[in-house]
């Protein structure tokens, strides 16, 4: 299918990055941003045909990730959500749908919370907002991370596309930094989203069902769904693709429906 699929695609000069983005389709805006770690091909090469049959799709990589050039700084979900907003200004794109999964749904809260002006909906895929949200394994295993256990097929990935491959190394580094540092999103902040939002986690996932159910009453306009499987498992992400995959069990219909829904 993706073979079939034509997309344009470019980089942007975007806060000192050369950022690198793809565009499916036409129709209403969605951004899709992927998980830490990540391409764009890695989280959404499943979902992205089932998007463009019936909307824009801009599809992006951030700092240090993909064919996204580094930046002499850290990485922050609140830098990342500054370079998707200047982007879109970029493109000339006043307003969009955002989906974001694992720590993109993270910097989607981000967007919601500093740019709320070019939000229409958000999705929130496996969106972490506070320590507690993942069991405390999850930190222990943050703090020792190292490259030789990231999972193959985004090692793989990663060298496919990127024009340095000695950056796999960064990009590892990075992410587990910002992870191991990760600081709870104040209630206030969460609270202060508007936008109609859809949170949706597996019942396997790394996120825990009580963390996404707190989202869900934090913020006013948003509904929960809980999904079988594992992280990433709803939407295809490479790491979860299994021999018996099929593209009717992923969630791009659910998601479709929220967005099509009138504002009540």
């Amino acid at each position: 299918m993706a073979d079939k699929l034509t997309f344009s695609s470019g980089y942007s000069e975007v806060n000192g990055l050369k950022m690198y983005y793809e565009i499916y389709g036409q129709g209403n805006p969605i951004v899709l941003i992927h998980g830490g770690g990540s391409t764009i091909q890695t989280t959404f090469e499943k979902a992205i045909p089932l998007f463009a049959k019936n909307r824009k799709v801009i599809a992006v990589e951030l700092q240090a990730h993909g064919r996204t050039s580094d930046r002499n700084a850290d990485l922050s979900f609140e830098q990342d959500a500054d370079d998707i907003a200047t982007l879109l200004k970029n493109l000339n794109i006043d307003r969009a749908d955002f989906f974001g999964f694992s720590n993109g749904g993270t910097t989607t809260l981000q967007i919601a919370i500093r740019h709320p002006k070019i939000v229409d909906k958000i999705i929130l895929g496996s969106a972490l907002a506070k320590r507690n949200g993942v069991p405390d394994w999850f930190w222990d295993f943050m703090k020792q991370a190292k490259l030789e256990n990231m999972p193959e097929q985004l090692k793989t990935a990663y060298k496919q596309v990127a024009p340095d491959t000695n950056g796999l190394q960064v990009m590892h580094d990075r992410d587990a930094k910002r992870m191991a540092n990760f600081k709870d999103i104040p209630n206030e902040q969460i609270k202060s989203i508007k936008a109609p939002t859809l949170i949706i986690i597996a019942d396997k996932d790394v996120i825990t069902p009580k963390h996404a159910i707190e989202l869900h009453r934090q913020i006013t306009n948003s509904e929960l769904a809980i999904i079988p499987g594992g992280h990433g498992e709803y939407i295809g992400e490479v790491t979860t693709i299994k021999p018996d995959f099929k593209e009717s069990e992923l969630v791009v219909p659910m998601i479709e429906k929220f967005l099509n829904k009138e504002a009540e």
